[in-house]
């Protein structure tokens, strides 16, 4: 029970004092030995906590995401996981989808769709796509529409540019690509709203996995275009949720 709740039912006549005092006094953490779970994250951020799913057992995952239900989370995102560990996950509970080239697990249902615009998702080219669902997911599941144009790098200009409405209508723009990172800057120059560059590791052996990319992104001559780690598709969707729902909380 979220604190506003709280005070309302108190208000209401629905709680004690004493009863407020009590919910009040929970842990903004749960201990469950291999990790503190936040039970606090939305109060304090205004969106809950995500499981990072790399290195994790599949009865971690799991533990972590009973903790959460028990404490009011029904809607839990796990990120960077197999697709072995995704049908583990979805075995253990009723309510799981799991989109394996994402590597992204939703339990429950993603938030209804509130945010100001529509998030744009671009890529370079279909290689770059596991990174852009990824990004495109955590967008969804935070309750923004999302708009997809794959495999519309510079290499042919015409395929980008036949998009111009969305790119214009767009209130954020993910631009996901590898190689030597072009993309961001072309976007840049063709829209008003807020870019995010997400370099990735596809390309040859001078791209240096993805350090190529990332470096032109960070060196972009185009105003507006910020730059997140080499294949965070996950960061990307999260900032682009926070733009898109200026205002809105």
């Amino acid at each position: 029970m979220e604190i506003k709740e709280i005070l309302k039912a108190v208000k209401d006549g629905d709680l004690s004092v004493d009863e407020a005092v009590l919910k009040l006094k929970i842990k903004p953490f749960q201990d469950i030995g291999y990790a503190k779970v936040d039970i606090h994250r939305e109060l304090r951020q205004g969106r809950p906590e995500v499981i990072y799913g790399a290195g994790k057992t599949v009865e971690q995952i799991t533990g972590i995401i009973e903790t959460m239900q028990e404490n009011g989370q029904d809607n839990v995102l796990v990120t960077r996981i197999g697709k072995a560990e995704g049908e583990a996950i979805k075995a253990h509970f009723e309510d799981v989808r799991c989109h394996p080239e994402a590597g992204i697990a939703i339990k429950g249902r993603n938030k209804k769709v509130s945010g100001i615009g529509t998030v744009l998702v671009a890529t370079g080219g279909t290689s770059d796509i596991p990174v852009a669902e990824e990004a495109a997911l955590t967008a969804e599941f935070f309750g923004n529409k999302v708009t997809r144009l794959y495999d519309v790098g510079v290499a042919g200009l015409h395929r980008l540019l036949s998009h111009a409405e969305e790119i214009m209508d767009a209130s954020v723009i993910i631009a996901v690509a590898g190689m030597e990172g072009a993309l961001a800057s072309v976007i840049g120059g063709l829209t008003d709203c807020p870019v995010i560059a997400v370099p990735t590791s596809v390309g040859y052996g001078a791209s240096f996995e993805g350090m190529s990319a990332l470096l032109s992104m960070l060196n972009s001559c185009a105003s507006g275009v910020s730059v997140v780690n080499i294949d965070n598709g996950f960061g990307a969707g999260y900032i682009a949720d926070m733009i898109n729902h200026m205002g809105v909380e």
